[in-house]
């Protein structure tokens, strides 16, 4: 599906990051993962995609500084060439759970420069490298839809923020290349270990219409379906992947 493509994925040392480098490699892409603090995790991403026939690198950077970014494509275009085919961007997080009264100024703009900067960083970054038939695949959240949970406004908010920034990006760089978003709902990862309540967690899986959560796999296979020829004809979409617990 992507031989000789070469693809970034932008988060992708662990769980829903992960799992789409992996894809990507299984498909024939080579593969760049960008990762900050899960130095450990990125390398064992690579050394699994290298064992497996593939070809991966594990970059470390800041994604909310353009020096970092920068660098990062040059270490990616140093070890497989000039043209970019391919960003999946799933950097992200939470950090803490705060309400309004509990935040101040530093933390708002923390997580926006953390979910939303950080992807106007490297798009502006990766744009002009990016090949004619190239895609864009971001990711936001069922929390940009229903507002999150509680003390996850600013998450919410900047998830919000990428699903607008998806849908004029698509309009600015069209025809040449498509971005869409995937908004996951309740999907097994650290992030939820980290945030969410195991109730909370029983209960939102329990109110999906299949009555589960989601895996990251599944999530990696609808970002390499986003990536690839055969959504030629879809751009600027925000899609649920969340086991029909909300549906826009």
């Amino acid at each position: 599906m992507f031989k000789n493509k070469t693809a970034i994925v932008a988060g992708g040392a662990r769980d829903i990051g992960r799992a789409c480098a992996v894809k990507l490699a299984a498909e024939g892409a080579k593969v760049a993962i960008l990762y900050n603090s899960s130095e450990e995790a990125a390398l064992d991403a690579v050394n699994r995609i290298t064992a497996s026939g593939g070809s991966a690198l594990a970059v470390r950077a800041d994604l909310t500084k353009q020096t970092e970014v920068d660098r990062a494509i040059e270490q990616t275009q140093r070890k497989f060439g000039p043209d970019i085919d391919i960003l999946q961007f799933v950097t992200g997080g939470l950090l803490a759970r705060k309400s309004v009264a509990e935040m101040d100024a530093e933390f708002w703009h923390r997580v926006l420069d953390l979910n939303l900067t950080s992807l106007f960083l490297t798009v502006k970054a990766v744009l002009p490298h990016m090949s004619e038939g190239g895609s864009i695949v971001t990711f936001a959240s069922q929390a940009g839809r229903d507002g999150g949970g509680p003390g996850a406004l600013a998450y919410a908010t900047s998830k919000g923020g990428v699903m607008s920034f998806t849908r004029g990006l698509a309009k600015e760089v069209g025809p040449k290349i498509r971005v869409n978003a995937l908004c996951p709902g309740m999907i097994d990862t650290t992030f939820h270990d980290s945030f969410t309540k195991p109730e909370v967690r029983t209960r939102v899986a329990g109110a999906t219409a299949l009555k589960r959560e989601g895996t990251s796999a599944e999530v990696a296979e609808f970002a390499a379906w986003l990536s690839s020829d055969a959504a030629s004809y879809v751009t600027g979409g925000c899609f649920d992947i969340n086991g029909g617990v909300l549906f826009s």
